[in-house]
């Protein structure tokens, strides 16, 4: 198996975790205040990109 195919599923398994993870987070979250939400959602939303970054330069071979 290639880089390619072996990078492709393990974002496939790892962002379907990550959103696993994020959401049941989220809905605890909800219940807090504003101002405890906001760097909770800036955090997830970002934060799965440094991972897939990592892995993309792994799949090119860089």
């Amino acid at each position: 198996m290639s880089r390619k195919w072996i990078a492709i599923l393990a974002a496939l398994v790892g962002l379907t975790l990550y959103l696993g993870v994020v959401l049941w987070l989220g809905d605890h979250v909800q219940r807090l205040h504003w101002a405890l939400q906001i760097p909770f959602f800036v955090a997830a939303g970002i934060g799965w990109a440094f991972p897939i970054r990592r892995l993309m330069f792994w799949a090119a071979g860089k």
